[in-house]
């Protein structure tokens, strides 16, 4: 199906901010690769070796990797249903609009809205959070008896998530969520380094990869760490992505997945086997909380830390902002606000 048309585009303009925002359909199969990974690779992955700690090796590494092969799957035959959809005259570029279609039913668009409004509030808010605790992180280091607080860096990012949301389309994105690729390969190799630093060095922790004593916690740890490890693989935005790609579309949302999932794979092993590799059951909820113990001497020289906090802090704007601008939520008097384009 071709782009749609100056007068189409003007009409959404006017009825449906979103859409508008979505539909320019210019991008190749690489800026899908950018678009995913921001959407799925984040400072999350840092939680892996506390997952890998409820489950061992051997059920830790089966559970990785089921999960990418299902949302591989999963992901690729959205994708094929998306361009089917499309051959037939029907084109959605939302989960809303695709839930309706497929499901057959009207209450099912209304719940899906609800489903992705929750899901997008939490992630742009837990991204604003996580980008001040980093903030402030480095700014403790840089002035050890500073006057800011955490709330003074948290609007410091909101105002920073503003000016940036005013990016007129996703596929302006593109450039952003290059760097965030690149941003995530960077924090993930620096955190690698890290934990084979203090793996290999005098002051290494005792290592013990032994589960619970007791089934209930045992069970308890294992399910926890299954959600940890389903949740990081979550992607609420791959319609959207797909709109955003010059047609046709199936065969190069298949190459941005191949894309996004050779760097799942590059960092989510790297940073779990290391991580669980030093810490064994020891392994902190946020593995740099591991290197950075609060009783004792940082594990790994603290510029590398430093740096991969700065990492962390700056793909986290990248993810907040395409959760937030993906549904329109931009200031731009050209596109309303969220509550218009829903």
């Amino acid at each position: 199906m071709a782009n749609p048309s100056n007068k189409e585009i003007n009409l959404l303009n006017d009825d449906d901010a979103g859409a508008a925002f979505v539909l320019q359909s210019k991008g190749e199969w690489w800026h899908a690769g950018f678009h995913l990974t921001t959407a799925i690779v984040g400072p999350t992955i840092l939680t892996l070796p506390y997952a890998f700690r409820g489950l061992g090796w051997g059920i830790g590494m089966l559970c990785l990797t089921v999960m990418g092969v299902v949302t591989f799957y999963s992901y690729g035959l959205m994708s094929k249903v998306l361009d089917h959809c499309e051959r037939s005259g029907r084109r959605h570029i939302r989960f809303r609009e695709l839930a309706a279609d497929v499901l057959g039913s009207g209450w099912m668009f209304y719940f899906v809205i609800f489903i992705q409004t929750a899901i997008n509030t939490g992630v742009g808010v837990g991204a604003i959070l996580l980008a001040a605790e980093c903030l402030q992180i480095v700014y403790s280091n840089v002035v050890p008896h500073g006057s800011l607080k955490l709330y003074e860096f948290i609007a410091m990012v909101t105002v920073v998530m503003i000016v940036l949301s005013q990016l007129p389309t996703f596929h302006s994105l593109r450039h952003i969520n290059l760097c965030s690729l690149f941003l995530s390969l960077g924090y993930t190799f620096l955190v690698v380094g890290a934990c084979i630093h203090a793996g290999t060095s005098k002051n290494a922790p005792q290592r013990d990869y032994s589960l619970e004593p007791k089934k209930s916690s045992r069970a308890f740890s294992a399910f926890t760490a299954i959600s940890i490890i389903a949740a990081i693989f979550g992607n609420g935005i791959l319609p959207e992505i797909q709109a955003t790609l010059a047609p046709p579309a199936a065969g190069k949302m298949i190459k941005g997945l191949t894309m996004c999932y050779a760097v799942i794979f590059v960092t989510f092993y790297s940073a779990a086997v290391s991580g669980y590799w030093v810490f064994g059951n020891k392994a902190n909820s946020n593995i740099l909380k591991s290197l950075l113990p609060d009783d004792g001497p940082s594990l790994a020289p603290t510029w590398v830390l430093g740096l991969a906090v700065i990492f962390v802090l700056l793909q986290l704007f990248a993810i907040g902002l395409g959760h937030l601008i993906c549904r329109g939520v931009g200031l731009n008097p050209k596109f309303p606000s969220f509550y218009h384009s829903v």
